[in-house]
């Protein structure tokens, strides 16, 4: 004859019974089972947690391996705090570059939009840079003086920014050298100069717009001679040896009619980039809610971006016109 047994659920108040405590009693005849049932789950999670912090010893260990020392090695490279870091592009071997890509001479205009469009690039991806200053075959980026991109490393500014320019560069040759093909990668090596003051960042940005005034110049005339004189280079750069400034300028007048004032100021100023507000007008379809197709429509809308100007940055007027550059809070 079999025996039917109903096995009672303990009562919600009544706890289970924990490790060194007296078992609580359970009604009916299952009560003993409960207990060791619970007994077995706690032992479980006791032996899984053994386990557990047993392999994080070990992968812990691992991960520090005995090769982790040379770490020691690295120079900390970190830039001083609250100064402007500046990291200035030149073109390597930029002389044989332009002559196998047929560069115009004295200046190129294709080739200084390319490099404007770099440095756009970088300003776009990189946007804690305030401001950028490039002429010929250089550009300077100036990051704010409160910047924390990767940790003010020196070797971080420099590697990103260079190989964003450089990339930058290849990818947008052909679509201002159309006819021309690219022969080779173009090189560019870079430098990172902290500026402490205000004053020290526009004496260094002043210092390259005056020498892109002092190299144009000179390069004006010296092509000017070889071009519309006949002489050689080494007659041309004979001529020119310890003149002025004023004597160059009367030279391109007096011989060629040319007043260098009315050069184009990309050529004598070189080009700035700062974040202004611009309308983009772009083409959106957009639904209507009577019709039951899409109309395409000229869509404006207002986004900050780097925009080029060619402008004197030596004097005080482009500086009080554009405080926010040099803002403390930057």
């Amino acid at each position: 004859m079999q025996t039917s047994v109903r096995l009672e659920r303990p009562r919600w108040k009544e706890k289970l019974p924990g490790r060194g405590s007296p078992s609580l009693p359970f009604r009916g005849v299952g009560g003993g089972m409960w207990a060791a049932c619970n007994i077995k789950v706690r032992d479980c999670l006791v032996a899984a947690s053994v386990v557990l912090r047993r392999c994080l010893r070990v992968e812990a260990t691992m991960a520090k391996s005995k090769f982790e020392y040379v770490r020691e090695f690295e120079a900390d490279d970190t830039c001083l705090p609250h100064c402007w870091v500046v990291v200035r592009l030149d073109g390597r071997n930029f002389h044989r570059f332009a002559d196998k890509h047929s560069f115009a001479k004295p200046n190129d205009s294709r080739a200084l939009h390319l490099m404007t469009k770099c440095a756009q690039t970088v300003m776009e991806e990189l946007e804690d840079i305030v401001i950028a200053y490039g002429q010929s075959d250089e550009y300077s980026f100036v990051f704010k003086r409160k910047s924390n991109w990767f940790k003010r490393r020196a070797s971080k500014f420099m590697t990103h920014v260079a190989s964003q320019f450089a990339s930058s560069y290849v990818f947008y040759w052909r679509d201002y050298f159309k006819d021309q093909p690219l022969l080779y990668p173009p090189g560019f090596d870079g430098r990172v100069v902290v500026y402490p003051s205000n004053q020290t960042l526009r004496d260094y940005l002043s210092w390259r717009q005056a020498d892109c005034h002092i190299n144009n110049l000179y390069n004006t005339v010296f092509w000017t001679l070889i071009q519309q004189s006949g002489l050689t280079p080494v007659q041309a750069q004979e001529r020119l040896q310890g003149t002025l400034a004023a004597e160059k300028n009367e030279i391109l007048f007096s011989e060629f009619n040319i007043n260098y004032n009315n050069e184009p100021p990309m050529y004598r100023k070189g080009t700035v980039l700062i974040w202004q507000k611009v309308d983009e007008v772009m083409t959106k379809e957009v639904k209507l809610p009577a019709e039951m197709e899409g109309k395409k429509m000229a869509v404006t809308r207002t986004r900050t971006k780097p925009v080029p100007l060619h402008c004197d940055i030596i004097g005080d007027a482009f500086w009080k016109e554009h405080l926010e550059i040099l803002d403390e809070e930057s």
